[in-house]
Order: C-alpha cells, then sequence, then structure tokens
C-alpha cells in the first residue's frame, strides 16, 4: 500500500489516479485545507477502483503513528503542504511549520514504523535565482526568494542528510527528491483539475478563471523580458505526465537494490512565454482572454525551464503532452466545473 500525503489536491488527485491504474493499492491523507474530499470521489469513479481515505494532518505525529500502525504502508508519496509563493512571504511561519515541521514528523513516523521509500513533492524554485537555464540536477541549490522555496530547500536538505546518516543501518532512507516546474492540464476525463481557493496564484487557472468569465482579466506581470516576446519564459509540463513521473520514480524505488537520494527534474525540457500560453488557450478553445500588463513582480526571472536527460535515462520517463493538450485539457476540466469542485 502506498501512502500519499496531500492526495486530495491537484497534482496528489492525479497520481492517485496513476497508482490505481497500476494496481497500487492507495491511502490518501489529507487535511482538506486546500483540496475537496470530490476529487477522490471522481478519481475512484474514471478508475472503476476504491482508495482509503483519512483526514489529518502531517503534524499529528500521534495520528501518523497509528495510520501506520494500522496499514500495511510500504512507500510514501509526500505533497503535504503550502505552495503558494506570495502568500509565504506574508505567513513564513506557517509555511516552515507544515511544509518543514510537517515532513519531519513525516519521517519519524516513517522511520518508527520501518518504512523507508520516500518520494518528495519538491520545485524548481531550489534552484534559485543565480542558476541560469537549463537547471540541471547537478547544479547546487541556490538562493531561493520567498519561504516557500526556502521550505523545499530545506525539507531537501533535510532528507538528503537522514538518507546519509542511515545509509549503514538496517533500514536506511531511499528518498527520491522530484523538482517539478509548472504543472498544467487536467485529467482528460474532464472530471479532476486544478481548483484553488480564492484569487490563482498560478498562470493557467487564472487564464481558465477569466475564460469561465469568473475573473474579468489576466495580469501578465512584464512584458520587458529579455525574451521573444517580451514575457516570462516557464517550462510547462501536462498534470497527468508529472503524475506518470512519480510513478516512474516508485517503480524505480522498488526495483533498487540499495537506498539512494536521488534527483529529478520534472518537466518538458522547453520554454513557454506567458503571450504563447494565452494564445495557444484562445486558439485551441475558440475563447478570448482580455488581459492587461501589470509591472513585474519581485523576485520573477525571465526564463526557467528544465534539463530532462537525466529522469529520462534513470527513469526511462519523458513527457507525452503538448502545450494544445495541457490548455484544451485545462478547459475542458473548468467549462465543466465552472466552479471547480463546489456543487
Amino acid at each position: 500500500m502506498i501512502l500519499v500525503t496531500g492526495g486530495a489536491g491537484y497534482i496528489g488527485s492525479h497520481t492517485v489516479l496513476e497508482l490505481l491504474n497500476d494496481n497500487y493499492k492507495v491511502l490518501v491523507l489529507d487535511n482538506l485545507s486546500n483540496a475537496s474530499v470530490e476529487s477522490l470521489q471522481r478519481v475512484e469513479q474514471i478508475s472503476g477502483r476504491k482508495l482509503t481515505f483519512v483526514q489529518g494532518d502531517i503534524r499529528d505525529e500521534a495520528g501518523l503513528h497509528e495510520l501506520f500502525s494500522a496499514y500495511p504502508i510500504e512507500a510514501v508519496i509526500h505533497f503535504a503542504g503550502l505552495k503558494a509563493v506570495g502568500e509565504s512571504v506574508e505567513k513564513p511561519t506557517e509555511y516552515y511549520d507544515v511544509n518543514v515541521n510537517g515532513s519531519l514528523c513525516l519521517v519519524r513516523a516513517m522511520q518508527k514504523a520501518g518504512v523507508s521509500k520516500l518520494v518528495f513533492s519538491s520545485s524548481a524554485t531550489v534552484y534559485g535565482e543565480e542558476a541560469p537555464a537549463p537547471y540541471k540536477e547537478s547544479m547546487p541549490r541556490g538562493t531561493t526568494t520567498n519561504p516557500y522555496g526556502t521550505s523545499k530547500a530545506m525539507v531537501e536538505q533535510i532528507l538528503t542528510d537522514i538518507h546519509a546518516a542511515s545509509k549503514n543501518t538496517a533500514n536506511p532512507l531511499d528518498v527520491t527528491l522530484l523538482r517539478y516546474f509548472n504543472p498544467i492540464g487536467a485529467h482528460e476525463s474532464g472530471l479532476i483539475g486544478e481548483d484553488p481557493q480564492g484569487i490563482p496564484n498560478n498562470l493557467m487557472p487564472y487564464i481558465s478563471q477569466v475564460a469561465v468569465g469568473r475573473l474579468p482579466e489576466l495580469s501578465v506581470f512584464g512584458d520587458d523580458y529579455e525574451t521573444s516576446d517580451g514575457s516570462g519564459v516557464r517550462d510547462y509540463i501536462h498534470v497527468v505526465d508529472l503524475a506518470k513521473g512519480h510513478l516512474a520514480a516508485l517503480n524505480k524505488m522498488f526495483s533498487n537494490k540499495e537506498a539512494e537520494c536521488a534527483i529529478y527534474n520534472l518537466g518538458s525540457g522547453k520554454g513557454t512565454s506567458v503571450f504563447e500560453l494565452v494564445h495557444a488557450f484562445e486558439h485551441e478553445n475558440g475563447v478570448k482572454i482580455p488581459y492587461k500588463v501589470a509591472p513585474r513582480r519581485a523576485g520573477d526571472l525571465a526564463t526557467c525551464y528544465a534539463a530532462v536527460d537525466k529522469a529520462a535515462k534513470e527513469l526511462n520517463w519523458r513527457t507525452e503532452k503538448t502545450i494544445k493538450d495541457m490548455v484544451r485539457d485545462t478547459w475542458r476540466w473548468q467549462s465543466n466545473n465552472p466552479n471547480g469542485y463546489k456543487k
């Protein structure tokens, strides 16, 4: 059985679906602070398979010990955490508590239960603002620009240190750090997708909420970068491809002879500008996206994309879906669910 923390969220729910499709038994732990149990009901509907859901918090160490005692957990995929960059600047205490302290509570519970395989949901933000694109896994972690990114870098370092310290023990920590780029899109069924609470922090849900009439217009932060059209360039990855990357990482861990601390970028390896993404959405879906250009945001980079050779070689994983798939699937989800999972 695979424990998926934060499994009711956007990336978590898509990964749970891929695990069920691959015949894994899945246990989801989620406190539903930024997710809906409806997503898991729809995952069961799509897959035709049952999962086990427990509502709880990764900072509740006693609850975690009960969970590991009650279920035959073989590995953990750890998504649970707070993820809004702007909010992290306003609420650093909360971000370090949930993201860093929560991860420590989880690892302690794993160690006590003798569970040693962990896939961690990290981020390309750990490369820092000084790293040149494309970002390679061999680069050192850089200077992060906000508490969210710093919390991810801290957890990476903590897991790296625990792996090193446990190498010669009976139960060494086998950990995979997956650095995401920009996940967008939705499952092709249109039943599950991204459903942010309040004003979206990310570009694609903002575009789709403008398209469906929930927001009046899109703000494009900066059109004077040194890029092909002046707007910021990012590496977008379809959430289903991203979910399959977790499955590939998990399967590699189960075939490992020895515990590792492995790092992989999960991205497409290609850059797409804000304006290119907006135009692709308009063209594919026949919907106009009104926008205004706003000043650059502090900490935003001109260009960010992944080197993807390592994941291709070692995980036999690469992205399959295109920008057209991403914008089409996003609109199918949003137009079928104008208010997300709310009825």
